[in-house]
């Protein structure tokens, strides 16, 4: 005789986070030995990391970042493992008060984490503390992609979006969602267009802050909005692109590199904040140290380089040209996002758009840059789904 499946909650393991001193003293050793290169031969950053400002970086990691400070922010919400197709995912749930509370799943990308959605948890579960309205209440699931914190990473090849989209609505259903949202950027964009895609049962809409909404085929005339967005995705895939391309085509070359050296893995993750941040030279003027070294540290703690860099090796076919979606779609658009579509594209891509915006101020990592306003957008862009 077969055995009952377990229930759902005893699938649910709770999880906290405790890092050992020896690795925090570890980190800080191996930061003060770092054999820095020459300094680059141009005034500015097209040749990357500038020497001076990753020492700058670097130093404070080593001197006066504080990981016991984020490691007690993460703990304070509840945190579990549970087993998704073969692997343990890690994921923050946070149910609102509010029994209407709409569920709603944040997927994040690279180099992002569940560090860049702490900041929207308060006000989208507990809007009422934040001068909002209760009826725009959420709750919310936030999971680690595979291989990237503490979910476990994949040991064999097929980790694909779609994969990852297949696991998400299995962990909905198991927490016990019967209808529920979805949101992304980045990689957590394509997650979220990919069971747009799917439309599974429950799935009520998705809010995307990147959008893959490029036609299959460019125009030969195009309109200056057009013109700019090929622009911006020449750029993003060109000079912008040296990371996706490596850990598209090399990702355990690139884990060699960034596993022995935090410096290493800081000059990484730094790049991408500057070159894709609204800022006004640097990316500090967009993000605190302690933001940008919270992701980091994440990432080299966590030991995720190339397990976190195959999601650009499993999905090397993925483009900005998306499928065509018919369930309903909320759209915001960061000015500084690279790149950036034009309103045309979107709403030809996304039929049933029920929510459309663009922010005055944001770039690319939009829930760590500029966080009060998606939650706005998210509260307004998903409020018709409540009816």
């Amino acid at each position: 005789m077969t055995a009952p499946p377990p229930p759902a909650s005893a699938l649910i393991r709770p999880f906290t986070v405790s890092i050992s001193d020896s690795e925090i003293d570890d980190v800080k050793q191996r930061l003060a030995k770092t054999r820095w290169p020459d300094p680059e031969t141009v005034g500015d950053w097209s040749q990357g990391v500038r020497v001076e400002n990753a020492r700058s970086l670097v130093e404070y990691w080593e001197r006066g970042y504080d990981w016991r400070r984020f490691e007690s922010d993460l703990n304070r919400f509840p945190q579990f493992l549970t087993e998704m197709d073969g692997l343990d995912i890690h994921f923050i749930h946070v149910r609102s008060k509010n029994p209407n509370a709409m569920p709603l799943i944040l997927t994040h990308g690279w180099p992002g984490s569940i560090v860049e959605f702490l900041k929207l948890i308060g006000p989208l579960t507990d809007p009422v503390s934040f001068g909002a309205d209760a009826a725009d209440s959420f709750d919310v699931v936030v999971p680690s992609l595979p291989g990237f914190g503490f979910s476990q990473k994949p040991t064999q090849t097929g980790w694909t979006v779609s994969r990852i989209a297949s696991a998400w609505v299995e962990l909905m259903r198991r927490l016990g969602y019967a209808r529920w949202a979805a949101q992304g950027g980045d990689w957590g964009a394509v997650v979220s267009t990919a069971l747009g895609a799917m439309q599974p049962e429950g799935l009520l809409g998705i809010h995307l802050n990147t959008q893959y909404a490029f036609p299959a085929q460019i125009p030969d005339t195009l309109s200056p909005e057009q013109r700019y967005a090929v622009q911006t995705l020449a750029l993003y895939t060109g000079d912008l692109g040296g990371a996706n391309h490596l850990q598209g085509t090399k990702p355990e070359t690139v884990g060699f590199a960034l596993s022995d050296s935090p410096a290493g893995q800081a000059a990484w993750i730094y790049d991408k904040f500057q070159s894709k941040t609204d800022n006004h030279g640097l990316a500090e003027d967009a993000l605190s140290r302690d933001d940008m070294l919270d992701a980091i540290s994440l990432y080299w703690l966590t030991n995720s380089a190339a397990s976190s860099g195959r999601i650009y090796w499993e999905n090397k076919s993925a483009t900005f040209a998306g499928p065509k979606l018919t369930l309903p779609v909320a759209v915001t658009v960061f000015p500084k996002d690279i790149p950036r579509l034009p309103r045309c594209w979107i709403e030809d891509t996304y039929s049933n758009l029920i929510h459309y915006s663009e922010a005055d101020k944001g770039g690319h990592f939009a829930a760590l840059e500029q966080p009060e306003i998606l939650v706005s957008e998210i509260r307004t862009g998903l409020r018709t789904l409540r009816s």
